[in-house]
């Protein structure tokens, strides 16, 4: 499992360091609207449907996403970020149209990305990746006291963004 540091703005970077890539651009995007109150998978999915569909808003992003924080519902089950990214990819490559072969991409692609995060962690799961349960109000407490999301789910957030923008690159 990899180890997780602290989120560090790699645009505050300076002294002669690489410049920031649009991926790292676009991570920084998500992270700095988690640090600002938006959960882990609003943070994901209104940063990549800005960065997918650039010709307006949307009403129900991120609001749609407002349930999935903390693993849905803080339960500790699938990591927010991962579905965020996965509601990115309908967006993306999902169709109104019936038929499961008119899903077939958007299925491909949320596949890739959940085995890729789960090879990435060592797990998909909330609870497993921050080791607390949310779901418990002293251990949400110690999450906070802890900074364990911005220690951990800022780099997941990271995480998400760039398998999403590699996989779109492919």
């Amino acid at each position: 499992m990899l180890q997780y540091k602290e989120f560090q703005s790699t645009s505050e970077a300076g002294n002669g360091e690489k410049p920031v890539s649009s991926s790292q651009a676009i991570a920084e995007k998500a992270i700095i609207r988690f640090q600002g109150g938006y959960n882990c998978a609003q943070s994901v999915l209104l940063t990549l449907y800005e960065h997918t569909d650039t010709e307006g808003k949307n009403e129900l992003i991120p609001k749609i996403a407002a349930g999935f924080g903390g693993g849905i519902g803080r339960c500790g089950s699938v990591c927010g970020a991962l579905t965020g990214s996965v509601m990115a990819v309908g967006i993306k490559y999902g169709t109104n149209e019936t038929g499961v072969e008119k899903r077939a991409k958007a299925y491909a692609h949320a596949k890739t990305l959940y085995k890729q995060f789960e090879k990435q962690h060592g797990t998909v799961l909330c609870r497993d990746l921050i080791k607390l349960d949310l779901s418990n109000p002293e251990e949400a407490a110690k999450a906070r006291q802890e900074k364990v999301f911005e220690k951990i789910c800022a780099n997941l957030i990271k995480t998400v963004i760039e398998n999403f923008l590699e996989l779109e690159n492919k």
